[in-house]
């Protein structure tokens, strides 16, 4: 493992890398924030201030998510192929556009072309700004992508209360608020992040996702880690659900999220730091991946649960669901940051955007697939189907990575002594 230097807590961390791994950070924390100021909002929108029905709605909202997720390997390659630096000046630009749309447009062609703007432009700085990253600091990958998520986290926390009390206002405020964040983010980047030199591709797009795809190595951890993802997702699904069905308490499901999102920024550096120089990414990744599947074990009481009427019987039924969340977070606050650690070390530089493209491609496949899994597992009985599918997940997950480390075939992230 490499020595990185000494610091004193996240903002010491970040200080010690260069200049565009700090701007990109940064603009990490006001992608998010620019997001969760609109997106939470944008379906009661859509349903009350333009009175469409809920299948239009999930249609719109849908189109967004397919834009994004669809595309992430188009993002990637694009990142590899014209560099990182413009492909995440596009997806910034690009989000402005979709979210000043969703600010003044009215009919459905126009909040269609919205969500498709608003999720190509996620596709597009997504993979690229982790590719970025992850070739500008080759030897602590790792310690930068927990920084990265810490401010990731930030944006997600604050996004939500800046946007609530634009509300107050109206929504197109929101919007226009929001729009004007991605403005700002792209000139910002447009002056001050460097561009990467781009290495001219000796083959074709085609031919390239054909060599991704052939890396035996890189599509075996791609499929052990499908659990990691659809299980993230549940702190927007289950615990939401959950939290509704034991309590009437409208403030329950903030609750839950303020918890997990304060732990993560108060641990998510030390955890990385600490098992980044103590035990190999295998072992990391498993255990992470142990405690995801621990989670959902101590969640499982809580279905029994009758719904809960006083303060004192709020209390009761909320901790075992915010003691579980917690674990999901550390599991998650485990795990990610070797994750995105090792997904570029399956290749070069010259194709990093592709690999995290296609990973993500992958995952966020499975994570639709799954949630739709675990949806109607929650549906069926008092939901344990559901938390039973999650522990499965997390079991599987964590076994192929352990197989895949004690056989030798996960890749060696860069900097790190065999």
């Amino acid at each position: 493992m490499t020595d990185a230097p000494t610091t004193t807590g996240t903002l010491g961390l970040l200080r010690t890398f260069p200049r565009s791994v700090q701007l990109l950070v940064l603009n990490q924390y006001g992608v998010n924030t620019g997001f969760y100021m609109l997106v939470p909002y944008l379906s009661m929108h859509l349903t009350g201030n333009l009175g469409l029905s809920v299948a239009i709605t999930g249609l719109v909202l849908g189109v967004r998510t397919l834009s994004q997720q669809g595309l992430f390997l188009i993002g990637g390659t694009a990142a590899d192929r014209l560099g990182p630096h413009r492909v995440i000046i596009t997806g910034c630009a690009l989000r402005s556009v979709g979210f000043a749309v969703f600010a003044f447009g009215t009919s459905i062609p126009l909040l269609i072309l919205a969500s498709i703007l608003s999720g190509l432009a996620g596709a597009l700085f997504n993979p690229a700004v982790r590719s970025y990253i992850a070739v500008a600091e080759p030897d602590r990958r790792a310690d930068a992508f927990a920084v990265f998520n810490v401010f990731a986290q930030a944006g997600a926390l604050s996004g939500p209360l800046i946007g609530s009390a634009l509300l107050t206002v109206d929504f197109r405020t929101t919007a226009v608020a929001a729009a004007v964040v991605f403005a700002a983010l792209t000139l910002a980047q447009m002056r001050f992040l460097p561009a990467r030199p781009v290495e001219r591709a000796e083959t074709t797009v085609l031919r390239g996702w054909g060599a991704v795809l052939a890396n035996r190595q890189f599509v075996r951890f791609t499929l052990a880690m499908l659990g990691m993802f659809a299980l993230q997702t549940q702190m927007y699904l289950i615990y939401p659900v959950l939290a509704q069905r034991i309590t009437a308490w409208v403030g329950a499901v903030a609750v839950l999220l303020l918890s997990t999102t304060i732990f993560s920024l108060l641990f998510q550096v030390p955890i990385t730091r600490w098992l980044g120089s103590r035990t190999s990414r295998g072992t990391a990744i498993t255990g992470g991946l142990s405690l995801m599947g621990i989670a959902f074990v101590v969640l499982l009481p809580v279905l029994w649960f009758e719904p809960a009427e006083n303060p004192g019987q709020v209390a009761l039924a909320l901790l075992p669901l915010v003691v579980s969340a917690l674990i999901l977070e550390t599991g998650i606050m485990v795990a990610q940051p070797f994750v995105m650690e090792l997904i570029p070390a399956y290749g070069d530089s010259r194709i990093s955007g592709t690999l995290f493209g296609m990973f993500y491609l992958v995952s966020g496949v499975a994570a639709a697939g799954g949630n739709a899994l675990i949806g109607y597992g929650i549906e069926l009985g008092n939901g344990w189907p559901g938390a039973l599918v999650c522990v499965t997940l997390a079991a599987g997950s964590a076994g192929a990575v352990w197989l895949l480390h004690r056989r030798n075939l996960l890749a060696e992230p860069a900097g790190a002594s065999a």
